[in-house]
């Protein structure tokens, strides 16, 4: 990507973070009316998202908090490219009656971003990390919000601690192997097979782009027109700082450490029971609607939605997805 493409993005981020928006879906939402872009009134107190960093060993972990604190709390787990902002609108939706949480990684978002050389980047480190942040804040008894990355990361903590657990939705996240046979894992699953090959880890660079990046955020939605350019602008931004693509390669190598924990995981969902919503774009090329289907194999409270929508959902989608998890939560969460 070229430097004045760069400049074009970072100026996207600064004016977009003085933009008030709303849930992109075209549906009403089930939930009060927000104020408009650029009105004087204020967010309700219980809706205002608070922005924190919080000291976790020698990181610093930036998350989202909002919602009362003596709610049953969400603990939102953010996919790749992205961090904490793809929940940026879902918060303040459900922040009424929830209490929702949402870090980012160490490498992602506002957290440290260690190079790779001085932190080892692996969904193992990341989940211990996500742990020792929910044991710092004070999380004992949560939903998790599981999307792409969030999914190995929240089913390492649900089978570490399944008394944890109060609810699970899941996004476009993989249990299980079916749905990860398509082109989009041909060339990653060869950096598995050869990690030492300069050749495979350099022929993964182009996932990396700024056109990627949009790709993510566009491919599969039937209106690309619902899609705001804020969120592909930020992820890019972050992504283009120096290093940050070898921490990425680092954790595509990893995402092969998962499929072999695909098992106990299965076995987690059939002991445990934990409720489950779905909320799945169904056009997702990375994530198909194949990875959803199985769960119904091993969950018995699972409510099922195949939305019409890519990999970034909540991006179209967002009011439908938040009225779902209104209902369902309402049902197996109740807020106090």
């Amino acid at each position: 990507m070229n430097r004045p493409t760069t400049w074009l993005l970072a100026s996207s981020i600064a004016a977009s973070a003085a933009i008030a928006v709303g849930l992109s879906s075209p549906e009403k939402s089930s939930t009060a009316p927000r104020a408009e872009p650029g009105s004087a009134t204020p967010a309700s107190p219980s809706r205002a998202v608070h922005y924190k960093t919080v000291k976790v060993g020698d990181l610093d972990i930036f998350y989202r908090e909002a919602g009362p604190a003596n709610a049953p709390t969400i603990l939102l787990l953010h996919g790749f490219p992205t961090s904490s902002q793809m929940f940026r609108n879902l918060i303040p939706a459900l922040a009424d009656k929830y209490h929702l949480v949402a870090p980012d990684y160490p490498g992602f978002g506002h957290s440290s971003m260690p190079t790779h050389d001085a932190f080892d980047y692996t969904f193992d480190n990341l989940s211990k990390v996500v742990e020792q942040f929910t044991d710092k804040v004070g999380l004992t008894r949560y939903a998790i919000y599981v999307q792409d990355y969030g999914a190995p990361i929240g089913y390492r903590l649900a089978a570490a601690h399944p008394e944890r657990i109060s609810a699970i939705i899941v996004q476009n996240g993989n249990a299980y192997v079916e749905g990860l046979d398509n082109d989009f894992w041909k060339p990653i699953k060869a950096y598995w097979n050869d990690p030492h090959n300069p050749d495979k880890r350099n022929a993964l660079r182009s996932a990396f782009t700024y056109q990627t990046t949009q790709w993510q955020y566009t491919h599969g939605v039937p209106n690309p027109e619902l899609v705001s350019p804020d969120g592909a602008a930020h992820d890019q931004f972050l992504l283009d700082r120096p290093g940050n693509v070898d921490i990425q390669l680092d954790l595509f190598l990893s995402y092969g450490s998962n499929p072999p924990l695909y098992p106990s995981w299965q076995e987690y969902f059939r002991k445990y029971q934990p409720p489950m919503l779905i909320a799945w774009g169904k056009n997702d090329q990375i994530f198909p609607a194949a990875g959803a289907e199985p769960y119904k194999r091993d969950l018995k409270t699972l409510e099922f939605h195949l939305l019409d929508a890519g990999h970034f959902a909540l991006e179209t989608n967002g009011d439908e997805i938040a009225s779902l998890m209104r209902d369902f939560l309402g049902r197996y969460v109740p807020a106090k």
